[in-house]
């Protein structure tokens, strides 16, 4: 007797949620799940590199600090319920407001272990649609109260501060309870989120149907796709994925002058692109509520390969024709001498590498593709001087991506600062622009006493440049807050001098707003002002952040 064959699984119907994320401790990267454990080779570092006398910035405990107390009255309570369509939906415990003080900076962490007194949001609120949120805007808007958009709060410059500016109160919009995959086109490759879906999120509800958005920043275990799109976040696997931003396919957005619904075709010539205006707006002209991506089946084969150059400028050199010639590994990333050297003492591998360290993995459907990528950038890195390394440092960068703010917590606990930065500029440039950088780092840190080791790589290519990604190691002086501003506007400063981006994926939030009118002009501030006057009349869309205040326009560093 033939049996009946095994009917295929229903697919899912949409609008499919996943499971909940957890919420970042409030002082520390993460939620706890990731090892914190700091590798002997940190601690060697720490007693045997660094000069200068660490002092270690114990945690403390949340209940020791006394958080601003909520201005929102009853009235402002009962119409932000009545907005987002319940009571549970607005928090304003001590408990819940301490989670969203803002985002994760080396300075932000710092502030929470140091001050007795912290300016916390005077409420949570927790929409779950583009209607609610849209609601709760035109409730924060007749009432007077700034708004903070909020996805997986890993800010790094600032871009999360509950900063009422020049109204009563401020609310953090979290978006969280938005997470859901809302509609997917498997014939055109396009997934429709809500906005507080997170990276992992994105990916287990895409895994559902054998397919993958491909945007892995360091950020990713916590950071939202809403997020992604606000700051032009830039994956770690750029050069096979492409940006974010080149990933977007359509924006829903609830601004308090209205909705925008952007995007409908893969190209268009109808007047400019107005996504791109909401793209790197950073909450400052609505909320991002939903975003339609391009996905792509999950790739059957991923191959990987190391290469050592004798210094970084051979491997930038090698970098750059690999890019131009248009081959393009997955993920691509070059480490100078010095970020060499510390990785592989972090390993416990004092002597066996040197140089310059280049990795890369290849994503294929098929090994044989795969494989052939792989040997076109062999073929150009051994032109310029590289010497194979197997497999093994790829593999290593490849399951340790996601942890350095993990272990920046720990070197905290020590004494120890660890802090990045970032750029971009054009090939022809990027050897003056690392020079100066790093120049600029060693002698600002130096003037408070301490020899930092400044690190940097390329983890971003482009036919006509790349990123350069700074890592500073110093030891922790009795004022690590104007330690680290001080050294961060050194190189914003060299940075601006030498032709820089201030920023190429860590968006503006008030940290870099002093150079935006270097970046784009009087002009190109003039027209971000008339945009936010449009979506934002009243300007309570996340006050401070991108543009700079009048006054400060001309200055050029934090």
């Amino acid at each position: 007797m033939t049996s009946s064959p095994t009917p295929p699984e229903p697919t899912p119907r949409l609008p499919e949620r996943p499971a909940a994320g957890a919420s970042m401790i409030w002082d520390l990267w993460g939620d706890g799940t990731r090892d914190a454990h700091l590798p002997r080779g940190a601690r060697t570092i720490a007693k045997t590199l660094l000069k200068g006398t660490p002092r270690p910035v114990p945690r403390r405990d949340p209940a020791s600090v006394v958080l601003s107390a909520s201005r929102l009255d009853d009235a402002d309570l009962a119409a932000l319920a009545a907005a987002a369509r319940g009571e549970a939906a607005i928090d304003t415990s001590d408990a819940v407001r301490v989670l969203h003080l803002g985002g994760k900076s080396t300075p932000d962490l710092l502030r929470r272990r140091r001050d007795d007194t912290a300016i916390a949001p005077d409420g949570v609120v927790r929409p779950e649609s583009h209607d609610e949120v849209a609601a709760v805007l035109a409730v924060c808007g007749a009432r007077g109260i700034a708004v903070v958009p909020f996805g997986g709060g890993t800010s790094v410059v600032g871009g999360l501060e509950p900063d009422a500016g020049p109204f009563r109160a401020v609310v953090s919009l979290d978006l969280s309870r938005t997470a859901a995959l809302l509609a997917l086109d498997e014939v055109s490759l396009l997934a429709t989120f809500g906005a507080g879906t997170s990276g992992p999120q994105a990916e287990e509800l895409l895994a559902r149907h054998g397919l993958t958005l491909g945007h892995f920043p360091q950020s990713f275990e916590h950071a939202s796709l809403g997020g992604f799109a606000a700051t032009r976040s830039s994956g770690q696997a750029s050069r096979g994925y492409g940006r974010f931003d080149e990933l977007v396919h359509a924006l829903r957005v609830a601004t308090p002058a209205g909705t925008l619904a952007l995007g409908i075709a893969p190209a268009s010539a109808a007047g400019p692109d107005l996504r791109q205006l909401i793209l790197g707006s950073e909450g400052a002209f609505g909320v991002i509520t939903e975003v339609t991506v391009r996905v792509r089946p999950v790739p059957a084969h991923t191959a990987y390969g190391a290469w050592t150059f004798p210094d970084f400028a051979s491997g930038a050199a090698a970098l750059r024709e690999l890019t131009q010639a248009g081959i393009r590994p997955t993920v691509l990333r070059l480490s100078d001498e010095s970020e060499t050297r510390v990785n592989a003492v972090m390993g416990g591998h004092l002597l066996r590498m040197t140089g310059a360290l280049a990795v890369a993995t290849f994503e294929a459907s098929i090994p044989r593709e795969a494989e052939r990528v792989r040997g076109e950038t062999d073929a150009v890195f051994v032109r310029h001087g590289a010497k194979p390394r197997g497999e093994d440092p790829a593999r290593s960068w490849e399951r340790g991506r996601f942890s350095a703010p993990v272990l920046r917590d720990s070197l905290m606990d020590i004494g120890v600062l660890a802090e990045t930065l970032e750029t971009a500029t054009v090939w022809s440039s990027l050897q003056a622009l690392k020079a100066a950088v790093t120049t600029a780092l060693e002698a600002a840190l130096g003037a408070r006493g301490t020899a930092p080791i400044v690190m940097c790589h390329i983890s971003h290519v482009y036919p006509a440049g790349a990123s350069l990604y700074f890592t500073v190691v110093a030891a922790l002086t009795d004022d690590p807050l104007a330690q680290w501003a001080d050294a961060k506007a050194a190189a914003s400063r060299a940075i601006a001098a030498a032709g820089g981006t201030a920023t190429h994926h860590h968006a503006v939030g008030r940290d870099h707003r002093s150079g935006m009118t270097a970046e784009i002009g009087a002009l190109g501030i003039e027209v971000l002002r008339g945009v936010k006057r449009t979506l934002d009349p009243q300007g309570i869309m996340n006050p401070g952040v991108l543009m700079p205040p009048p006054a400060t326009e001309t200055t050029t560093g934090p």
